[in-house]
């Protein structure tokens, strides 16, 4: 899907040159740490508090990223437990002015709802959702 129009990233980003590696292409762990952070925000806020990372699943990197291409991170609950959350993660990139924005890499990221001593906790109840 390349029409992100009815959607806000939950992350946008421009790489810098210390993120390039020798390809030219920006470091996949440097994508993967924008895709985490973008994930645990969303987890956090359905959480209702901290939460960890426990698994990443179905990563695929499509396309690599450029410097100076402009990243947007989109991130969707995907599947809910009793203690854990499945977000859907995509990261498109904008080249060179470009109108419309190419996926480059998506996956499924795991969090954890987590305790006051770092331990699962269950997940408040999802109750509607507010247009905040």
């Amino acid at each position: 899907m390349n029409d992100q129009t009815t959607r806000d990233p939950v992350l946008r980003v421009v790489p810098r040159p210390a993120d390039i590696n020798t390809n030219g292409h920006i470091f996949g762990g440097w994508v993967l740490a924008q895709m985490d952070i973008a994930g645990g925000i969303v987890a956090g806020r359905e959480a209702q508090g901290p939460v960890a990372t426990v698994a990443i699943d179905a990563m695929e990197f499509l396309s690599p990223i450029l410097l100076r291409d402009l990243i947007s991170v989109y991130a969707d609950v995907e599947r809910r437990g009793r203690t854990s959350l499945a977000i859907r993660i995509e990261v498109f990139a904008r080249r060179d002015r470009m109108v419309e924005e190419q996926r480059v890499t998506s996956g499924l990221f795991t969090f954890v709802a987590l305790d006051e001593n770092h331990r699962p906790r269950p997940l408040p109840d999802a109750g509607p959702r507010s247009a905040a």
